[in-house]
């Protein structure tokens, strides 16, 4: 017969064994977690307004890691292990992508790639020139948005047309006549893309150098993927976490949207 210290025991190593099985899954959890992030999809908010009305403050998105291949910056923390990229590919024009800051190489940024390597990119009166050619674009229903003073207004809406075919929506909030409406030409050293955003007027881009605290050209080895798919959006504003607010704050519409 089995007495009582010899049942405590079998007791004890159950219950040891279960929180070994628990520590066991909670650690392969974690580094399924580790590898996805790190080789094929990695989350991202959008907590400013450069690529308005692409993405909104508050969109929550997919980028793809595997889509440019990978550098000391697919890595959490970035660390100097090696240089270059492992089977690298291209940024195509009119990718929206995250990249590291050049100035800093650890912020994250997202703009889009308007510039390959050799291009030479100007804005004239607030029009876009690549390579001395001006970019078309059609005048489109304005949307609302903030202005400089956070005031809700209408502002210009374009359908733009970049070279190879790619059309996005850009506004101009401040006109034709913004601070980064008129710029020298810029030429894009090679290993190199030339970054914008969207909202033209409240964008701190590759249209101002890195010297001058802004972007400059972005090196190949900084970039960290493609913008894929928006997986959740709130309201600029509330957070997230708050899920009491969701059946109001949560933009449904925008869930599972494509990033074009």
């Amino acid at each position: 017969m089995s007495g009582p210290a010899q049942l405590k025991d079998s007791q004890a190593k159950t219950e040891e064994g279960g929180v070994v099985e628990t520590i066991k899954v909670i650690v392969q959890a974690l580094l399924i977690a580790v590898v996805v992030r790190t080789l094929f999809f990695q989350p991202f908010n959008i907590p400013s307004g450069s690529l308005i009305p692409t993405l909104l403050i508050g969109d929550y998105l997919f980028v793809s890691k595997y889509s440019y291949g990978y550098s000391k910056h697919s890595l959490p923390l970035s660390p100097d292990v090696f240089s270059g990229r492992i089977f690298g590919s291209e940024p195509k024009r009119g990718d929206i992508a995250v990249f590291k800051l050049p100035s800093d190489g650890s912020t994250d940024y997202i703009k889009r790639v308007i510039g390959m390597p050799g291009d030479k990119v100007q804005m004239v009166q607030g029009r876009l020139l690549i390579n001395g050619q001006v970019v078309p674009r059609e005048p489109v229903q304005k949307i609302r948005t903030r202005d400089a003073f956070g005031r809700e207004v209408e502002v210009p809406t374009y359908k733009e047309t970049l070279p190879g075919g790619v059309s996005h929506l850009i506004i101009e909030r401040d006109g034709d006549t913004g601070y980064y409406d008129n710029t020298k030409e810029h030429v894009v050293p090679a290993g190199h893309y030339f970054m914008m955003g969207d909202n033209r007027d409240n964008s701190t881009d590759s249209r101002v150098g890195k010297d001058e605290g802004g972007v400059g050209p972005v090196p190949l080895e900084n970039f960290v993927g493609r913008a894929e798919v928006i997986f959740f959006s709130v309201e600029e504003g509330d957070a997230a976490w708050q899920f009491w607010k969701w059946p109001w704050s949560v933009r449904w519409s925008r869930l599972f949207q494509p990033v074009r």
